[in-house]
C-alpha cells in the first residue's frame, strides 16, 4: 500500500509563496501520476496540478504561471511551489496518487493541509 503525507500548508499574505510537499511511503509498484487538489469551503474538489512518472506536468488555468509541480525520487517526495498568492488560493490542499497494482488502479490521498492567503 502507498501512504501519502502532505504538509507545508499555513497562513500567508497575498504576494506571498509556500511549498508543500507529498511525501509517499510502501509498497509503491507503480505510480501513474500524482496529483494536488484543493477544496474551498462552498467549492467543489479541483484538480490544481499533477506530474506523470514521464514526468509530464499540467496546471489548472487558474494558477498556471504562478504554481510548479516537481519530485524528488530519491526522496518519494512531489512538491507544489505556491507563488505569488491570492486570497482564492485559499482551501485545504490534497495530494493524490494514482498507482497500479496487478493490473488494478487505487486512488490513495493525503489527508490535506490548510492554505490560507490573508492580509
Amino acid at each position: 500500500q502507498v501512504q501519502l503525507v502532505a504538509s507545508g500548508g499555513g497562513l500567508v499574505q497575498p504576494g506571498g509563496s509556500l511549498r508543500l510537499s507529498c511525501a509517499a511511503s510502501g509498497i509503491i509498484f507503480s505510480i501513474n501520476a500524482i496529483g494536488w487538489y484543493r477544496q474551498a469551503d462552498g467549492k467543489q474538489r479541483e484538480l490544481v496540478a499533477a506530474i506523470t512518472s514521464g514526468g509530464s506536468t499540467n496546471y489548472a488555468d487558474s494558477v498556471k504561471g504562478r504554481f510548479t509541480i516537481s519530485r524528488d525520487n530519491a526522496k518519494n517526495t512531489v512538491y507544489l511551489q505556491m507563488n505569488s498568492l491570492k486570497p482564492e488560493d485559499t482551501a485545504v490542499y490534497y495530494c493524490k496518487a494514482e498507482g497500479v497494482i496487478a493490473g488494478t488502479t487505487y486512488n490513495y490521498w493525503g489527508q490535506g493541509t490548510q492554505v490560507t492567503v490573508s492580509s
